[in-house]
C-alpha cells in the first residue's frame, strides 16, 4: 500500500513537472517569436530609412514626409534606427526649404514678368496716343520703331473687337502692327484700346487685341 502511494506521488510529481517544463517552453517560444518581429521591424525600418535617404527613391517630398512618420510613430528603441531617423529628418527639411526657395523664386518671376507685361501695356497705349498725336512725320517714325521693338515682328496680327455680346465678338478686319501704327500716323486719332495682349517665352507681344473706346 505504501509502495502503491510513492508510486502515485512520483506520478504526481512528473506530470506537474511536465506541465511547468511546457508552461517555460510555451513562454520561450513567444519570446523568441517577439524577438524575431521585433528584429523584422527594425531591419525594415532601417531599409526604408535608407531609402529616404537615397536621391533616387522616386517619392515626392509628402509621401516621404508620411513615410518617416509611419517610421517614428512605431516608437522602436533602437539606437541605429533613431540616427537614420534624425539624418531623413535633416534631408527632408533641406528639401522642405529648397522646394519652398524655388517656389518663391518661381513667384517673384512671375510677378516681375506681368509687372513688365503691365508696363508694356502702358508703355504700348502711350506709343498709340504719341503716334496719333505727333505733329511731326520724324517723331512719329521714330515711335513707329520703338513701339514695334515691344513685338516679335512688325507682323503680328493685330485684332480689333467692334462689338462683344456674351460670347459673340466681332472683329474689324485683322491687320497687323506694322500697318496699324502707321494708320495711327496717317489719321491722327486713337480711336481703341488695348483688350488683350499675348506674349512669347521672350516677352515679345505675339498677338494684340484692341477695342473701341
Amino acid at each position: 500500500m505504501k509502495s502503491a502511494n510513492r508510486i502515485l506521488i512520483l506520478l504526481l510529481m512528473v506530470v506537474a513537472s511536465a506541465g511547468v517544463f511546457s508552461c517555460k517552453s510555451q513562454k520561450k517560444i513567444a519570446a523568441e517569436q517577439e524577438a524575431a518581429a521585433e528584429a523584422r521591424k527594425i531591419a525594415k525600418a532601417k531599409a526604408d530609412l535608407e531609402i529616404l535617404l537615397s536621391d533616387n527613391s522616386g517619392l515626392s517630398l509628402s509621401e516621404k514626409e508620411s513615410r518617416l512618420k509611419v517610421i517614428k510613430d512605431m516608437n522602436i528603441e533602437d539606437a541605429e534606427v533613431k540616427q537614420l531617423i534624425v539624418q531623413v529628418e535633416e534631408k527632408l527639411q533641406r528639401e522642405r526649404e529648397a522646394m519652398l526657395a524655388k517656389e518663391r523664386a518661381a513667384k517673384q518671376a512671375q510677378e516681375r514678368e506681368e509687372n513688365m507685361k503691365v508696363e508694356d501695356q502702358k508703355g504700348l497705349g502711350d506709343y498709340f496716343k504719341m503716334i496719333a498725336n505727333s505733329s511731326n512725320l520724324g517723331t512719329s517714325n521714330r515711335y513707329i520703331e520703338e513701339a514695334l521693338g515691344l513685338f516679335a515682328s512688325p507682323d503680328v496680327p493685330v485684332l480689333i473687337i467692334i462689338s462683344k455680346s456674351g460670347d459673340i465678338v466681332d472683329y474689324d478686319r485683322p491687320t497687323t502692327i506694322k500697318k496699324y501704327l502707321e494708320y495711327l500716323k496717317d489719321q491722327e486719332v486713337d480711336r481703341n484700346k488695348i483688350e488683350n495682349v499675348v506674349y512669347d517665352a521672350n516677352g515679345k507681344i505675339t498677338e494684340l487685341e484692341l477695342i473701341k473706346k
